[in-house]
């Protein structure tokens, strides 16, 4: 017989598909229940343990054909430890309760890049826990795809309907999406709302892939314009306390020079000074 994929029981395209709801609902400005329901679901839970697995395969470095096929072998034996009749209940009321916040056409209808992979994961995990025989045509095509995703390489061209290259590289706009949700969290646990500047901080980190020039320029604009700001409200602040707060925050406002990159920790920061900049107008009525 044959795998037959489904997106309802991949724990891969379930976990990438509330990322880019979260993604959607807070660039809308609206309170995004996905966050919950990710808090929920895929921490210390069997949907977790087996989105570890995923996790295995697509954050793996570029490997040689022997260690892609090691991290392959090692992603199946694992799975077959999995609490099966835990985790079918667990993605039921998963699905149960994105359908209680979404609309299910709309939210798996989001196209996502990788699905390829994440499809070709699913049907191995699938194939290697079945009971009963399975074509292996279709582990072969499934552990190709993988393969090549982990090598870069063609290991065989004729199964391979898109070019390697490509998938890689909407794997690493993927992984920034990823990073956005743990920015985006950190966030949400200490404010109720993010700002306009921080939006367009987000969404320039999610939009610059691959262009760490581009990304290191706009974060030492917005270190100058945050400069500029706060030069101008240390004038009227006429709170001593907050006067040296203000002061001590631009101290640390420095630009990245050509050879740095933007890392997370320069962007929670930047985001982090747009807070301050709002709460400082909050109290003082600061015009910035």
């Amino acid at each position: 017989m044959k795998i037959k994929h489904s997106k309802f029981r991949n724990t891969g395209i379930l976990f990438e598909l509330l990322v880019r709801q979260v993604t959607i609902d807070t660039l809308k400005g609206v309170d995004s229940p996905a966050i919950d329901i990710m808090k929920k679901y895929f921490v210390k839970s069997e949907i977790g343990r087996e989105y570890k697995l995923y996790e295995s395969i697509l954050k793996s470095k570029v490997l040689n054909e022997g260690r892609a096929n090691t991290v392959i072998s090692t992603v199946l034996e694992s799975s077959a430890n999995l609490n099966k009749s835990s985790l079918k209940r667990q993605k039921y009321n998963l699905i149960k309760e994105i359908k209680a916040h979404y609309d299910l056409d709309t939210f798996f209808g989001i196209k996502i890049k990788n699905y390829k992979e994440l499809a070709s994961i699913y049907t191995l995990i699938e194939g290697f826990n079945s009971t009963t025989f399975v074509a292996p045509s279709q582990m072969v095509d499934c552990k190709v795809v993988l393969l090549e995703f982990l090598t870069k390489q063609d290991v065989n061209s004729d199964s391979v309907e898109e070019d390697v290259l490509k998938e890689f590289q909407a794997y690493d706009k993927d992984l920034r999406i990823l990073t956005y949700r743990v920015l985006l969290e950190k966030f949400n646990e200490k404010y109720d709302s993010i700002s306009p500047e921080q939006k367009q901080i987000l969404k320039e980190f999610i939009n610059s892939v691959d262009s760490t020039p581009e990304l290191r320029n706009f974060y030492n604009t917005k270190i100058v314009e945050l400069k500029e700001h706060l030069s101008k409200s240390i004038k009227t602040i006429k709170d001593p306390a907050t006067k040296i707060k203000v002061e001590e925050i631009t101290k640390h406002l420095v630009e990245l020079d050509k050879t740095s990159k933007v890392n997370d920790d320069n962007l929670v920061d930047l985001m982090q000074y747009y807070e301050l900049v709002q709460e400082i107008k909050k109290a003082n009525g600061v015009q910035i």
